[in-house]
């Protein structure tokens, strides 16, 4: 009897698990496993956080490996459904590619093929589980990671870049401006160099883009403010030494400019037959290199992700679990 993929989404949905608490989760996880007969290790990363690893007793070290994150987005949203969707948070990042994973791992041992699932904390904060994982790989050849593709295979995925501008400057009565020197005055000027400054553009990866994401800094209105900070994400389409110089350049003596993480752009395999697409979002994949060649599909959409009314279609889901078995097939030379 095949499983019940949307009711699987629902149990994990309905299990708190933002970024930080994903301990129950994991808990749930590694039982569920085990009962369909999986070996599973859980490996701890923080507390009672830690990433969870299933094989086949029949393949302890198999050659692919389907990989996704436990954690989420803040808030928390139950799970609810109508006929044609899963709701809630996780429903589509990443708690149905959990589900139509495990489905898809049922189908192929079926077939007396065994894969790998590797299931991770901290994706949407610091990928912190996935490098404490890739400490630990085991030999595979091939990571199917999942993400909301909409079922098309990414043939690139973005990078990423924070950055953090800090500026200061010398308190005074606002009355009297001239007696002090305003530290969030020159934090918008920073801002609207960088926002005013071109960004690289390819016609088949589409163009890095920049987010000012959060402004904080002044005492009072009627102080002159004598701090003040920003933090800014750039989306990369490629390496970062020369857009590095280029802000440094552009905000000058205005601010104190520092890079907090960086994720790379990467170049994903696919196979021919298969719908793409482009993720212009982040994702594990960079920070498990030691697990084999990687490639990204997943249901759902990625513009739902992260929002009040996230959702899956059910019919994504189960096109999914043929999705997944067919890629796995294909890496295997099966197909």
């Amino acid at each position: 009897m095949r499983m019940d993929v949307v009711s699987l989404t629902r149990q994990l949905v309905d299990i708190e698990s933002i970024s930080g608490n994903e301990g129950l989760v994991g808990h749930v996880l590694a039982q569920e496993l085990k009962v369909l007969g999986y070996d599973v290790r859980r490996t701890p990363v923080e507390g009672e956080r830690a990433n969870v690893f299933a094989t086949s007793p029949q393949e302890p070290n198999p050659a692919v490996v389907f990989s996704t994150h436990m954690d989420t987005v803040p808030p928390f949203i139950p799970s609810s459904e109508d006929n044609d969707c899963v709701y809630g948070r996780g429903s589509c990042d990443a708690k149905g590619i959990i589900a139509a994973q495990i489905a898809a791992a049922e189908v192929l041992k079926k077939d007396g093929i065994y894969v790998g699932l590797l299931f991770l904390v901290g994706e949407e904060r610091d990928s912190r589980g996935a490098k404490v994982a890739n400490q630990q790989a085991n030999g595979c050849k091939f990571l199917i990671n999942g993400e909301p593709t909409e079922n098309r295979v990414a043939i690139a995925s973005k990078g990423s870049l924070r950055v953090q501008l800090t500026a200061t400057g010398r308190m005074a009565h606002s009355a009297y401006p001239e007696l002090g020197e305003s530290a969030i005055d020159k934090l918008i000027e920073a801002l609207h160099r960088l926002r005013a400054k071109p960004l690289p553009s390819d016609p088949e990866m589409g163009p890095c883009t920049l987010n000012v994401g959060t402004i904080e800094g002044g005492r009072a209105p009627n102080v002159i403010s004598d701090h003040a900070r920003a933090q800014l994400l750039y989306r990369l389409i490629g390496p970062t030494e020369q857009l590095r110089r280029e802000i440094v350049a552009a905000v000058g003596d205005l601010a104190k400019v520092e890079f907090t993480l960086e994720i790379p752009f990467v170049r994903l395999r696919t196979f021919e037959g298969l719908s793409t697409m482009v993720a212009a979002f982040t994702t594990d994949i960079p920070a498990l290199s030691n697990w084999g060649q990687p490639l990204l599909v997943g249901p759902g959409s990625i513009h739902v992700a992260h929002t009040e009314g996230e959702y899956v279609e059910k019919k994504q889901l189960h096109e999914a679990v043929e999705l997944y078995c067919a890629v796995a097939r294909h890496s295997l030379g099966l197909a």
